[in-house]
Parts: structure tokens; C-alpha cells; sequence
């Protein structure tokens, strides 16, 4: 069994910044690749950034490229998401997820392990 726990969320102004940070822990040598996704109220959750286990490979979803940045810790079990330029779309529950990647990027319907979420909130 794998746990993932996000930190890091909060309110923030548009135009600031905030970083994320989702740990794992258990059996992490499963873990091939990982990423966020998020969720704003009443709307399905949806792909941000994934990165690959080595940490060469990244993508993005459209709406957040050039302005986030997702990165893993040296040890391999820590991502982060750098949030620049940060705005009210942005606002939603961010989820930490492990799994497989599958296109140019991860698939909802297709994750491992999710973490429980932490919240950002971008006020205009």
C-alpha cells in the first residue's frame, strides 16, 4: 500500500505564487510516475502535471503550461508544484496521484494511488 500526503495549499492573490509538495510513503518502489490533478467545485477532476520517475519527462495541461512547474525531490518520493502567476481559475482542491502515464500525461480513470487533497484558494 502506497500513502500519499499533499501539503503546502492556501489562500493566495492573483498573480502570486504557492508550491504544493506531496509525499509517499509505503511501498514506493511501485511508484513509477506521479502528478496532480485538481478539482474546482462542482466540476470533474481534472490532469495539471505529471512527471516521470526519473524526473527527465514533465507535462502539462494547457491551461496551467508556462506557469507551473512540477518537479521531484531528490529521494524520489516528493513531488512539488510551483504555482506562478497564479489566478481565480486556478482555485480548487489539488490531488497528489501515482500511476501509470498514458498520453501526454496521466488519465483520471487510470491512478494508482491518490493522495487526499489540499485546497488553493486564488482570491481576484
Amino acid at each position: 500500500q502506497v500513502q500519499l500526503v499533499e501539503s503546502g495549499g492556501g489562500l493566495v492573490q492573483a498573480g502570486g505564487s504557492l508550491r504544493v509538495s506531496c509525499t509517499a510513503s509505503g511501498r514506493t518502489f511501485s511508484i513509477y510516475n506521479m502528478g496532480w490533478f485538481r478539482q474546482a467545485a462542482g466540476k470533474e477532476r481534472e490532469f495539471v502535471a505529471a512527471i516521470s520517475w526519473s524526473g527527465a519527462t514533465t507535462y502539462y495541461a494547457n491551461s496551467v503550461k508556462g506557469r507551473f512547474t512540477i518537479s521531484r525531490g531528490d529521494a524520489k518520493n516528493t513531488v512539488y508544484l510551483q504555482m506562478n502567476s497564479l489566478r481565480p481559475d486556478d482555485t480548487a482542491v489539488y490531488y497528489c496521484a501515482a500511476g501509470p502515464l498514458i498520453g501526454q500525461g496521466m488519465d483520471v480513470r487510470h491512478i494508482n494511488y491518490w493522495g487526499q487533497g489540499t485546497q488553493v484558494t486564488v482570491s481576484s
